[in-house]
């Protein structure tokens, strides 16, 4: 379980709970938090643990002392466990680009991994589809959205015709464009449906999110950009569609809640049997827009990164990280945060046909021109 602090993490340790006969957690990681990762790693009785910043190595092997339970530190050593001889799932619950290594090792050792770091596959999913394939190591999705698109698509044998990805509008989806300057991060992290990591949260407000997920699904699935499409639904029931060449829709439905997708991922092709039921008498209203491009440019600027190819959208993402902490930090503007991928993408190194070298030089370039035009 790699990220098992946060929002992902903790919710599929819930699944773990309610199916302790199915499950055995050998590893989990943290970033930073160590103390949460140390009262895991007691009650779930794990072989090792790691916390990926170095500087809580002391505190954590305090805390475990008295436990027969193995303690890292760093991200080498996260994605070390990864590639585990005592793993058979690999739950990539990271934030951000610090998911991509522990993804490519797990594919190594052909793992089965259960995907919720969409920017494994944003930053370098020509590379990750290539390995998952030439190892035969399936990569099934934990996001909403793309656990949605793979239950419509089980058991189809004819071509679709598009993948219909739906997007809340996020926490300022009722803010008018021209007050959007003047947003801040305490505004930005109230999401009206989702509980979620105040990353993902801001990057839901500013689409720049629902643009990764375009990316994700054209490698998860095999699609042009052309043949992916948003919409806007307020109330986050309908997770996504898939529409098919005869003009039938398929949609999945459901809260937002992501125990059913978190536990379709980890028992696919079986389901699990949990105490959530949806009311179509409170919600009889679903309603769907087209997203504003105008209020929300990152959408657009990542379907150009997936047209582009290359390290485009690695770039996006280094630059996005940079600017969102940034942001959460009060040390730049909201509109900063777009102003700073375009920066980025104007002023980077392209790479067409990118190794994983190339990839995290782009990372590093990225995160520098950020800093540099939020001038950090």
């Amino acid at each position: 379980m790699l990220g098992s602090t946060g929002s992902i993490g903790v919710q599929t340790l819930d699944i773990v709970r309610e199916n302790s006969n199915q499950f055995e957690i050998t590893t989990l990681t943290a970033y930073k938090n160590w103390q949460m990762l140390a009262q895991q790693a007691i009650e779930f009785g794990v072989d090792s643990v790691v916390i990926a910043d170095q500087s809580y190595y002391g505190e954590l092997k305090e805390a475990l002392a008295a436990y027969p339970i193995k303690v890292y530190a760093g991200d080498d050593a996260v994605a070390q466990v990864a590639a585990g001889d005592n793993v058979d799932i690999v739950v990539n619950a990271l934030v951000g680009y610090a998911g991509l290594m522990p993804t490519v090792a797990a594919v190594k050792k052909s793992k089965k991994i259960a995907l919720a770091n969409k920017e494994s596959l944003v930053v370098g999913g020509e590379v990750v589809m290539r390995l998952a394939e030439q190892y035969r190591a399936p990569i099934l999705p934990i996001d909403s959205e793309h656990s949605a698109i793979f239950q419509c698509l089980i058991g189809e044998h004819s071509p679709l015709r598009r993948l219909i990805i739906t997007c809340s509008g996020g926490s300022l989806r009722d803010l008018p464009i021209e007050a959007l300057g003047d947003v801040t991060p305490e505004q930005a992290l109230r999401h009206p449906q989702w509980t979620m990591g105040a990353k993902i949260t801001i990057d839901s407000s500013t689409l720049v999110n629902k643009g990764f997920e375009v990316i994700e699904a054209a490698w998860l699935f095999g699609l042009d950009a052309d043949k992916i499409s948003v919409i806007q639904h307020p109330q986050s029931v309908v997770h996504s569609m898939v529409e098919f060449e005869d003009g039938a829709i398929k949609a999945q439905l459901g809260t937002p809640d992501m125990h059913m997708p978190i536990s379709f991922a980890l028992m696919f092709p079986h389901r699990a049997v949990r105490d959530e039921h949806f009311s179509f008498a409170e919600n009889p209203t679903l309603t769907f827009a087209e997203v504003d491009r105008v209020k929300y440019p990152a959408l657009d600027i990542a379907y150009n990164c997936l047209r582009q190819g290359g390290t485009a959208a690695c770039t996006m993402n280094g630059a996005n990280e940079v600017a969102v902490a940034s942001f959460l930090a009060h040390k730049c503007g909201y509109l900063d945060i777009v102003r700073s991928i375009e920066y980025a993408l104007d002023k980077a190194q392209f790479v067409k046909n990118p190794t994983l070298e190339d990839f995290v030089a782009a990372d590093v370039e990225s995160r520098r021109l950020a800093s540099e035009f939020l001038k950090l």
